[in-house]
């Protein structure tokens, strides 16, 4: 497809239809709001903490289990509908695969409005000098962490050589669909959580496939509705365990809101930490639970990866999820891109130039696990 002067590719329909891979035939296709709260403001009665879910079915659903993707950070769920250079993204691989797929913006993100009466107040909008280091370019700043150097695998532009992120189409684009974030992070989670169980309910039994931010949102679903979860598919999950991180600090472990242990804890304080040390030297040492760990009764009836990628800067701390996860009794994995020669992704592989390789990993990881027939 040749490119258009902005570096972008064309949206020209006979471009567009040039460039595909073949029909995709809809089945059904539509909106719905989950999660949805009544709020009293001063000029009347108004809703707060709903997440929208778009769903996707295709004619040929030859898959028995559909798939719910959340995204991360400031994002929205058009992370999954398209790379950085507007190639089809893993909501296509994965309907093509013959899954039911519901893409969920969680509440202040994308279809799901943000506004401080309803929400609280928000972080602000995140700048390019500090996502373009983190999400496209961290090769050019190696120093950042060990793993950046490695980074090769977003979409290449024009005049690389000038390192100018804002001359960058691809990473503008991306900023542009980025947004704030709530300041309440426990609030953030308990509110993705009703939205995620009530979609649940809705649906039925269902993969989460979460990215980043949108890991506890996965974890607090589960929670809430274990007998509904088939498997996790958790991609660079916010971590590590117990971290502080813009808006509050994952005191659960893994959120920032309760979790269900087992022996039951009524404070995060209860759990105890003790440092779990690094296994090379290039990670990092982690907190786990201190021992004896309590249980995550809820999240260890089914199957759950962590997906980590070579050059991401959670390349050195995302064992320390599974770590968390195995030491209170869950089925966890995990499944380092470089190790099945995915090599060079940064923390949004699903917007790089391989992302359907890393898409197919998956799929074929769930139908390993016996959930999803083979391709």
């Amino acid at each position: 497809m040749t490119g258009s002067p902005s570096g972008l590719p064309p949206l020209r329909p006979a471009d567009l239809h040039a460039a595909s891979d073949g029909p995709l035939v809809l089945a059904a296709h539509g909106f719905r709001f989950f999660g949805i709260q009544h709020l009293s403001a001063p000029h009347g009665t108004v809703v707060r903490g709903q997440s929208c879910v778009t769903y996707y079915v295709p004619q040929a659903l030859t898959q028995p289990w559909p798939v719910v993707m959340i995204h991360g950070g400031g994002g929205q769920a058009l992370d999954f509908m398209g790379t950085a250079d507007g190639r089809p993204g893993w909501l296509h691989a994965f309907l093509r695969r013959g899954h039911a797929v519901y893409l969920m913006d969680r509440p202040g993100h994308g279809r799901a409005p943000y506004h401080a009466d309803s929400l609280g107040p928000m972080t602000s909008l995140p700048p390019f000098e500090a996502l373009g280091p983190l999400f496209a370019r961290p090769e050019w700043t190696p120093e950042r962490y060990p793993q950046a150097a490695r980074h090769n695998q977003w979409p290449e532009v024009e005049d690389a050589a000038a390192r100018d992120l804002l001359a960058d189409p691809f990473l503008t684009q991306f900023m542009a669909s980025g947004g704030p974030m709530m300041t309440d992070m426990a609030q953030a989670h308990l509110d993705a959580q009703r939205g995620g169980a009530e979609l649940l309910d809705a649906i039925g039994p269902a993969i989460l496939l979460t990215h980043s931010a949108g890991g506890p949102a996965g974890w607090m679903i589960a929670d809430a509705r274990p007998e509904l979860v088939k498997a996790i598919v958790a991609v660079e999950p916010q971590g590590p365990p117990f971290a502080e991180r813009p808006g509050g600090t994952l005191d659960w472990g893994l959120t920032a809101a309760p979790l269900t242990f087992e022996p039951p804890a009524v404070t995060p304080a209860e759990l105890g930490r003790e440092v779990r040390p690094a296994p090379s030297a290039d990670l990092a040492d982690c907190l786990v639970q201190a021992a004896p760990a309590r249980r995550l009764p809820n999240l260890s009836g089914f199957p759950i990866v962590v997906v980590t990628a070579e050059a991401s800067w959670m390349a050195a701390d995302n064992h320390g999820i599974v770590d968390f996860l195995a030491q209170a009794g869950a089925q966890v994995e995990h499944l380092r891109l470089e190790d099945r020669g995915l090599h060079g992704n940064g923390h949004a592989m699903m917007l790089e130039r391989n992302s359907a390789a890393v898409a197919a990993l998956l799929l074929d990881w769930l139908a390993g696990r016996g959930l999803a027939r083979p391709a």
